[in-house]
């Protein structure tokens, strides 16, 4: 099995579904960013993007105060006591005015959106699977790769529709193991039963994805940076065996077969390809 960990790069990787479209939640049209001029290191003379912070995210404790407010000295690229500043992506430049700028490019949107931390939103992505079987427990096969069908918990998010990796925000001082297990228990399992069993299991995850996330919510100044881990039941007889519950934040949850034609939301079906391929499953 393979145990390279994933990561985009900046300067070869663009950013998608955070650019060139209307803002969730929003009618905030972002400014037009063709390919060609996504990197900052390519002049964009007529690059006017609007600026946009929703209005419900100020003076929330979780989220940061506005550039330029009295007694805000956010200590960019480094760790600013309980708030992680860091980017998985290395070092991101500051702007002229103060404001930090996404580390993979123009987004056609300035401002936070409806992130709470300028700079760097720090999640965590448990991916959960299991081998697909059959009622007399036999791994099915894939009848054109002929590889193993992987199966992977899923949730339905309420923002969009779409289904996701039941991931969440680290919370400031949190560990991202605490935070994996944390969001998938609240999100897919909604309960607080077989606690003894669950612990274990989250204990032999391996990490499988750090980097920039391309999500919609991203702006110029604001973006989603992730930890993914993959924790794999093999016999299906732990975790793939509990009954799924959906939390506050999900519309439904559901164990879903992994292959090449998955819609999901962000860029998970990339971190969740790589997932297959680690353990050499269909896809």
């Amino acid at each position: 099995m393979s145990t390279a960990i994933l990561t985009l790069i900046p300067g070869i990787f663009r950013h998608v579904t955070c650019r060139n479209n209307v803002y969730p939640r929003t009618q905030t049209l972002r400014f037009p960013v063709p390919d060609d001029f996504v990197f900052w290191t390519m002049p964009y003379n007529d690059y006017m993007p609007p600026i946009y912070t929703a209005s419900h995210i100020r003076g929330q404790s979780w989220a940061d105060p506005d550039i330029g407010a009295p007694l805000f000295k956010p200590r960019w690229n480094f760790q600013d006591r309980d708030v992680n500043r860091l980017s998985h992506m290395g070092k991101y430049q500051i702007d002229s005015s103060g404001y930090p700028l996404n580390p993979i490019g123009r987004t056609g949107l300035r401002g936070r959106g409806l992130l709470g931390r300028w700079g760097p939103n720090h999640a965590a992505d448990p991916i959960v699977t299991r081998w697909k079987r059959d009622k007399n427990g036999s791994v099915i096969k894939h009848n054109v790769s002929e590889k193993n069908i992987l199966q992977m918990i899923t949730i339905q998010r309420h923002d969009n529709r779409m289904w996701a990796i039941p991931g969440g925000m680290v919370d400031p001082g949190e560990k991202i193991t605490t935070t994996l297990k944390r969001e998938f228990m609240e999100e897919a399992l909604n309960s607080s039963g077989n606690q003894a069993m669950i612990e274990e299991f989250f204990a032999t995850g391996s990490e499988v994805y750090r980097s920039y996330v391309d999500d919609p919510r991203n702006t110029d100044n604001a973006w989603i940076e992730t930890v993914a881990c993959n924790f794999h039941d093999e016999m299906g007889t732990k975790v793939g065996a509990l009954q799924l519950s959906a939390g506050d934040d999900a519309m439904n949850v559901k164990w879903c077969d992994i292959d090449g034609n998955m819609l999901l939301h962000a860029n998970h079906a990339t971190i969740v390809e790589h997932v297959a391929k680690r353990l050499k499953a269909h896809w």
